[in-house]
């Protein structure tokens, strides 16, 4: 009597391994296993900006050249820990926060010179600041435009005039939790926070209109 045939190791493990998805790298094609899988779509804010406002911004000003419209170069997030300078823990749970909110890890600034009144002495940690650019960047605007600033409460828009003169754009926050990101439970403490929003602007005017074509919900006169 024959024996059944027995299938090889190599057939079966190939077998287990075509069920198995595996991560590739989108340039090379190349197994990258561990990596952290990136968008292949872009950001939606910045394919509307690219769509819609752009060609606005052109139409309204009449630029001659598609470099002179304005555009957002950079945003700043800057959290100050002044109760840092007594309890070092502070400094933890608020590069935590900002993590969660920008999406990288913030960069902490430091005191650069003493203060007696204060007890600050310099090189102190006093904060927490992350700068976003790229693809990053859009993604937060896209978030702080449409889901956080509505969450605030009685809120009827930001401020117009919050600008300095230069295109930039600064906007206080009174409280982290208007990101949905961040749990109440986790957090030891209610932190405001300010958002200044960089852009290649010649004057308050054009800068005023690039962000309010992206949607910045500015109070009606």
């Amino acid at each position: 009597m024959a024996k059944p045939e027995q299938g090889k190791p190599e057939a079966k493990k190939e077998k287990e391994q075509k069920g198995k998805p595996q991560a590739t790298d989108a340039k090379s094609g190349k197994g990258t296993a561990g990596a952290r899988a990136k968008s292949a779509l872009p950001p939606r804010l910045k394919a509307f900006y690219r769509e819609q406002v752009l060609p606005t911004l052109m139409r309204e000003f009449q630029f001659r050249n598609v470099m002179e419209a304005p555009r957002v170069q950079k945003v700043i997030v800057n959290i100050g820990v002044g109760e840092a300078v007594g309890n070092a823990q502070v400094l933890d749970s608020a590069v935590k926060d900002m993590t969660i909110i920008a999406g990288q890890k913030p960069l902490v600034t430091k005191a650069k010179k003493s203060i007696a009144t204060f007890k600050l002495r310099e090189g102190m940690p006093i904060g927490v600041k992350a700068t976003l650019r790229g693809d990053n960047m859009y993604y937060f605007l896209d978030r702080l435009m449409n889901i956080a600033l509505p969450r605030t409460r009685d809120f009827r828009g930001v401020p117009r005039e919050a600008f300095d003169g230069r295109g930039n754009y600064t906007l206080g926050l009174r409280e982290q939790l208007i990101f949905p990101e961040i749990d109440y439970d986790t957090i030891d403490k209610v932190r405001g926070m300010e958002i200044c929003i960089v852009t290649s602007a010649k004057n308050d005017d054009h800068a005023r209109r690039l962000l309010q074509l992206m949607g910045m919900p500015f109070r009606t006169q």
